[in-house]
């Protein structure tokens, strides 16, 4: 996985964010199983609970096409700081991931990232394994 790649893509969505009022830009990229990465950017709605986040938008965007595997993901908020995924956009993570060591990088520009496992970022998580009887 070329981590650059995924943080080039993750910036590109982000110029794409429809923001009208937070005014917040958000990106992701996400690395599927076919070897594809795909994008997305954060969608508000004057309806706020209707607003989708990057990394979902990402996410959806391959589940859409027919994956079901994660292998990696990067995200980008504020260019002055780290950003890293919402608690519902983890859930999310969690549910396509390959393994909870799979890598989410945190990204605030070119240069400066942090890459972090979804372990480290949702220790204990409900996936699926869960409800299994």
């Amino acid at each position: 996985m070329d981590i650059e790649v995924l943080i080039d893509e993750a910036i590109k969505a982000r110029e794409k964010a429809y923001v009208p009022y937070s005014n917040f830009k958000v990106g992701a990229a996400a690395l599927f199983e076919d070897g594809k990465i795909y994008s997305g950017c954060n969608i508000e709605n004057a309806s706020f609970g209707a607003t989708n986040c990057a990394e979902r938008t990402a996410i959806f965007n391959a589940v859409a096409k027919g994956n079901r595997v994660l292998k990696a993901i990067a995200v980008i908020g504020d260019t002055n700081n780290f950003t890293a995924p919402c608690g519902i956009c983890r859930q999310v993570i969690a549910e396509f991931a390959e393994n909870p060591e799979i890598k989410v990088i945190i990204v605030k520009n070119h240069k400066e990232y942090i890459v972090k496992t979804l372990d480290e970022i949702l220790p204990g998580s409900f996936t699926k394994k869960d409800l299994e009887v």
